[in-house]
């Protein structure tokens, strides 16, 4: 029950099918809905009534500003991920609806992607792996283009949240001497100015959202800030560092290498030259797709849903509104 009486209208967009939909949130007490098709139009449709919704993880079914007017009962809204980009944010706090995300519930996932790909580039091992299944042994060409241990590595931390934190963390304990780049100054680690830590990083982890502050950030003039054979470890969002940013520092040695989940376009169209990039590290923005982090996420998606339809505030609401859920 809402807590004004009556049963919530739970709409759910997750491309997960109908059945998985019901067998999860049924049990909290709602009235669960999914769009007639994936289209802006049943999209719209299915908003006219809405009160809650679960938002889709995959953007296709954004909630830009035109589906924010589409729902005039719309009080809450649960992103089941971290990101909120694909919402307009403006927008829904304008109408009054708190918008919600799984803040921490995949910063180990990532963490550890992030550390993977470093110790990745470092030793070459998608480079020789490759040699290898050619037919090749690049034994001594493995050494020769520049395989390093990652202990004592210079490592830049962009962005301080669960998952930058979780990234320092592991990188500290590997040896490396980690540094950060945030808005807010934190209470642990060493803060550097962002020209000032790109400049002394010789890995540098990115992990903002992406915010129009944020877009483009990482262009062609920053990313010349880093020292020759830098690595860039994206783990953010697509734009934060243009695609064609990064592979002109690429070409330009100024990057020895890059890893790579998460683009401007997604999917990477099929032709995109990081797709043929030496390199490069590839991954379909899947850092955070664990077992462990889904089923957190998961977690967290229910027990909002169920704390907004009995009546208890929600947690991670991320503009800043009342988390008691209230139906209009």
């Amino acid at each position: 029950m809402n807590v004004n009486g009556g049963r919530w209208r739970l709409l759910a967009l997750p491309p997960l099918g109908a059945d998985l939909i019901h067998q999860v949130f049924d049990p909290l007490g709602a009235e669960v809905v999914v769009p007639a098709e994936r289209s802006r139009s049943a999209l719209h449709a299915a908003l006219a009534d809405a009160e809650l919704v679960v938002g889709d993880f995959t953007g296709e079914l954004s909630l830009d500003a035109a589906a924010v007017a589409a729902a005039p009962r719309l009080t809450f809204v649960q992103m089941p991920q971290v990101g909120v980009d694909s919402l307009d944010l403006d927008a829904l706090t304008a109408a009054g609806v708190a918008v919600a995300n799984t803040a921490g519930a995949n910063a180990r996932s990532v963490a550890e992607w992030a550390l993977a790909a470093a110790l990745n580039l470092s030793r070459q091992l998608s480079w020789a792996d490759r040699r290898m299944r050619e037919g090749g042994w690049p034994q001594l060409e493995t050494a020769a283009r520049g395989a390093d241990e990652l202990a004592n590595r210079r490592v830049g931390v962009l962005g301080m949240g669960a998952i930058g934190t979780e990234v320092m963390r592991l990188f500290e304990a590997l040896g490396c001497r980690v540094a950060y780049w945030s808005r807010r100054r934190r209470d642990t680690g060493v803060r550097l100015e962002l020209d000032d830590l790109l400049a002394v990083s010789d890995v540098l982890v990115v992990c903002l959202p992406r915010t129009p502050e944020t877009i483009g950030l990482l262009d062609s003039r920053r990313l010349a800030l880093l020292p020759d054979g830098a690595f860039l470890i994206n783990v953010a969002r697509g734009g934060i560092a243009p695609d064609d940013a990064v592979l002109a520092a690429l070409d330009g040695g100024r990057l020895a290498g890059a890893a790579l989940d998460v683009f401007e376009d997604e999917p990477l169209p099929a032709g995109h030259p990081l797709r043929a990039h030496e390199n490069v590290l590839l991954s379909p923005h899947a850092a955070g797709a664990t077992r462990q982090s889904q089923l957190n996420i998961l977690t967290a998606v229910v027990d909002n849903i169920r704390a907004a339809v009995e009546g208890r505030p929600v947690a991670h609401v991320v503009n800043g509104l009342d988390p008691l859920i209230r139906h209009r």
